[in-house]
């Protein structure tokens, strides 16, 4: 059975655990109900669907939030490079929760379990972008230590607008 990373109080109760290979299809289905143009630099995803689990987006690299046994979110967490001087980052590349379970908590929940993981594997600083126009996604890193340490001003044109990407970031103490 997959390690369980944390629990939140919500009602129902949320389960935080890593990914299994047989979540694929759950999770591929929720990204592409979830995407929307102010999260993802992506496409709309269209038919035929690629697997969500590849070469490059293995199980282990993503935390899955449940409620009675559906998928409700998850975030992916990753090396930030494959430089061995720079092992002691990880860098979170995509979170995402199910509309009918937002304002629960979730995103707070799996960013919380992605920190404590990450201290796991012995990293002590954590990072992650996120477009500019995203003002949920930003106040709730911030909320939660996140700081900005970068911005790459009008780096993406999406849906005729020109939008920054964010970098944040923040330390892993105990």
């Amino acid at each position: 059975m997959p390690e369980s990373y944390a629990k939140a109080s919500t009602s129902p109760p949320l389960r935080i655990r890593t990914a299994q290979r047989s979540d694929g299809e759950p999770l591929g289905a929720l990204s592409r109900a979830a995407w929307s143009p102010l999260h993802s630099v992506q496409p709309r995803p269209a038919p035929p669907y690629e697997p969500f689990f590849d070469d490059r987006h293995q199980p282990s690299d993503y935390l899955v939030a449940e409620t009675d046994g559906q998928v409700v979110g998850f975030i992916r967490l990753v090396l930030a490079t494959p430089l061995a001087c720079n092992r002691h980052v990880r860098q979170i590349q995509g979170l995402e929760v199910a509309e009918a379970a937002r304002g629960r908590g979730v995103a707070r929940a799996l960013l919380r379990a992605a920190c404590e993981a990450a201290r796991r594997q012995g990293a002590t600083r954590i990072t992650l972008r996120v477009l500019g126009h995203n003002a949920p996604a930003r106040a709730l890193y911030e909320a939660e230590g996140f700081a900005v340490e970068g911005v790459l001003p009008g780096e993406f044109l999406l849906e005729g607008e020109y939008v920054d990407d964010v970098l944040m970031g923040r330390a892993l103490t105990a």
